[in-house]
Order: structure tokens, then sequence, then C-alpha cells
């Protein structure tokens, strides 16, 4: 007989032979193939797979994964794990989901700035308790709403990216669409009516158990300067579940456009992009984008909304950090260059990455060595150049590389009492790879149309060019 083995620590993975079957991941795929075969199905008997120690233990997994800020209650993810225990925790949260006396406690209200404006965005951080339930009520509900979303949708999705989103647009503009719609819902998280969300929800989840539990979520209200809100609509922005919510809601949406008549819809959560073949079409599509959205309780961001013409030395549109504009290849012997959809680092972003770079190398944190400043620069680097990179982001690429280098040479020219020469001369010849700072050269990926923009690794195992 083979062993056979399982325990929330090894997060619901149950060993046959050593061979790990994640049961977890095989709930989501019986979930999703079901729902997927039978779309008119409504499901009435999920309540069991919530209080599933394995999948509130794979909730746990997320959150701890996410590391985010505490609640209300001030009871940290740390904390948890030193001294109060993560296995009471999650069988406390089992029994009290089980008898019925499990209640969530109000999200603590925060405000984060938003980049390049002097608005402020609200975010709801919910209990660590409250996170772990939500975590594992998405675990559940996301493969049966996952089968019926439609391909425009792309934010917050498995598998599913900006990259994916941005693609599209390249293949589109491509065929011949060169007129852009571009909106976003405006205050979408705080403005989705609860009565309608659920209806929503209820096309596909007739749990009563668990359609009382999303309902306490969105309930649950929100405590800003010791007082507690209980607003009737808005599911909070930062729940884990909310972005799950907002698709749901969405995707009524995405399932009333027609292409045909209206243009290649592209969402990703409340960014609304469309692309279209002429002027009059991009007209109609923002009316019916409007019709839409008020159909829905929401409207569009006026700020925001406008149609753009793709045309050569015209203007571009910004989308998902990058700027998209329409330019044409060098000619070869002669001939006229080609048209496509080039991208790049927006404005906005370049100057968020310079930001950030600045606040690494100040003055406050000349106590440091230099290897630790280094190692910050080339973490933020990488994350930052592995998302960009996918674009004609060259020259971009080359000003950020400069400016890392000028900032670190600063940086340590003041820590040797020395000005910025002294730095640069540590960098340029006294140091064999400038201290170890991350190269933004040769790392671009220009995309093109009609190709995958993750490219696959050939024979040599390099990268295709």
């Amino acid at each position: 007989m083979s062993a056979v083995s399982a325990s929330p620590a090894d997060g619901g993975v149950l060993v046959v032979d050593k061979v790990p079957l994640d049961k977890v991941r095989a709930l989501q795929h019986t979930l999703y193939r079901t729902a997927k075969a039978e779309p008119e199905r409504r499901f009435h008997a999920l309540w069991d797979k919530v209080l599933r120690r394995d999948v509130l233990w794979r909730g746990w997994v997320a959150v701890r994964a996410n590391n985010g800020a505490p609640g209300v209650d001030r009871t940290t993810l740390d904390w948890i794990e030193r001294e109060y225990g993560i296995d009471r925790l999650l069988g406390e949260l089992s029994r009290e989901l089980r008898d019925g006396s499990y209640r969530p406690l109000p999200a603590r209200r925060v405000y984060i700035p938003k980049p390049g404006t002097t608005e402020q965005r609200p975010l709801s951080i919910p209990a660590v308790r409250d996170r772990i339930v939500q975590a594992a009520l998405k675990i559940v509900l996301e493969p049966i709403f996952e089968a019926d979303f439609a391909p425009c949708s792309f934010g917050f999705r498995p598998k599913r990216g900006q990259h994916d989103a941005l693609q599209v647009l390249v293949d589109e503009t491509g065929r011949g669409r060169r007129w852009v719609v571009e909106t976003d819902v405006a205050n979408c998280f705080s403005a989705i009516p609860h009565d309608r969300l659920m209806t929503a929800v209820q096309e596909r989840v007739c749990d009563q158990s668990v359609l009382k539990l999303l309902r306490a979520m969105l309930r649950a209200g929100v405590m800003e300067s010791g007082v507690v809100h209980h607003p009737v609509t808005g599911t909070p922005q930062g729940g884990v579940v909310s972005p799950l919510m907002c698709n749901v809601y969405l995707h009524r949406l995405d399932r009333a456009w027609d292409t045909r008549a209206f243009g290649v819809l592209v969402r990703f959560a409340d960014d609304l992009l469309v692309v279209c073949k002429s002027r009059q079409q991009a007209q109609a599509a923002l009316a019916r984008l409007r019709q839409l959205l008020a159909e829905l309780g929401l409207e569009p961001k006026e700020a925001k909304t406008r149609i753009v013409e793709l045309v050569v030395g015209g203007e571009g549109f910004d989308f998902l950090g990058f700027h998209h504009r329409m330019v044409r290849s060098r000619g070869v012997r002669g001939r006229r260059g080609m048209e496509f959809l080039a991208r790049w680092p927006s404005d906005r972003a370049m100057r968020r990455a310079r930001e950030q770079i600045r606040g690494l190398t100040l003055r406050s944190r000349l106590l440091l060595p230099v290897e630790a400043v280094v190692e910050d620069l080339n973490r933020f680097l990488r994350g930052w150049a592995g998302y960009f990179r996918y674009g004609h982001s060259t020259i971009c690429f080359g000003k950020l590389q400069h400016y890392a280098t000028d900032r670190l040479s600063l940086f340590i020219g003041k820590r040797h009492k020395h000005g910025r020469g002294f730095g640069l001369s540590v960098l340029a010849y006294k140091s064999v790879d400038r201290c170890g700072l991350f190269s933004l050269s040769g790392i671009v990926i220009a995309p093109r149309a009609n190709k995958p923009w993750r490219r696959k690794p050939n024979a040599g195992g390099e990268r295709r060019r």
C-alpha cells in the first residue's frame, strides 16, 4: 500500500508515494470544470468547502504572502506566528464559521496618496482573521465565476495580467483599428450597490450560508477616526475578495458588449479601453459605455474620458503604466517604414521611478553600507524593469540607468565626505561592476502584432529576438 499523509502545514497537500496532490487545487479545478460545462448551474453546496482546514490554511498562506498591515484589532501576522499560533487561529475560525458565531470586524480606513496627484485613495484594511476568511471564500468562489468571465477582462484574474491586455492593443491596431476610447469607472470599488452585487453573485451561487457570509463582509463597515460607518454601496478597496466582486459585477458590462458594433473592449478592473475602426464607431462605443455603466449604477470618470485617433505624429494615451503612440519604423533601401503602436514607460511611471530611486539614496541613509543601498536599488530596478521591459523602452531605460548611477555616485561621494565626482570615479574605475548596480541595458523585448508577448526559449536556452 502507498503511504498517504496530509497536514495543514503542508498547505492541504495530500502525499501519495511522495507525489504531492494539491487537494485545494483539485477542488478549484472541479468547480471550474463543472461551472464551465453547466453555464446555467447554481451552486448550492459550497459552505462545507469554505470551512475546510486546508482551504483556510491556503487562505492564511495567501494573506501571509501579501504581508499586509494589521486591522482595527492591531493583530499582526508576526504576532500570530510567534505567539498566538496559526493552527489555533484557523481552528477558532473554523469553529466560529461552523456554529454561526463568526462576525467580521470593521475594516480600518487609511488614505494613501495617488501617485502624480494631490488626491488620496481610501483603503480599507480588514483584520487578519477576516482576511483569511475572505481568502478562503475567494478560493471557493473564484473558479466558479472564472468559468463565466469574458476574454476582454484581464484585471485580478489567474493566468492573466497587464501584458495580456497590452498585447490586445498591439494586435488590434495592427488590424487597422486606430481609434481608442479610454475611460475608467469613477469610484468603482466604493460605488457598487450591495443589492445589485448580491444579485449578480446569486446568478451562480445559491448556498445561503455563503451568501450570508458575503453580506456580512460587505456590511461590516469601516472605522475612521474611531467611528464605524456602514455604507450601503461599495466593496472595500483593500479587501481580499473585493477584486473578485468587482469583476463579478462588471462582468455584466462585458457580456452585454457587442464587439462587431462598438469595437474591441479591453477592461482591466475599472480601467476601460475600446479600440475602434472609425470615429463614428468610437463615439457610438463611448455612448454605449455610458449607457451600460448607468444601468449598473456607475459612471465614467469624465476627467479621464476621451477619444484618441492613433496617427503617426499625433497624440497617444496612457494605459497600465505605459504611454502608447503610433510611430513609423525606419525604411530600408528607400522603402517607407511600417506604422505600428509603440509603447514605453509613461511620464508618470518615470517620475515615480525617479522618486523611488531618490528615496533609496537620501542623505538620511548615509549610515547604511553602500552594499545595502545597492541591494535596495537593485531590488527596485529588477522589479520595475521586469514589467517595463516588454515595450520600446530602451531610451527610458537609459535615462533611468543614468539617474540611478548619478544618485548612487552622489550617495557614495557624500558618504566619504566628497562630491559627486568622487562617487563617479568609484563606480567607473575602482569597482569592476559599478558596485554591483543592476544594468538596464539589453533587456528590452519589443512587442509584435499577433505574436505572444512571452517569448519562448529556443533550443539553446536563449530568448528569441
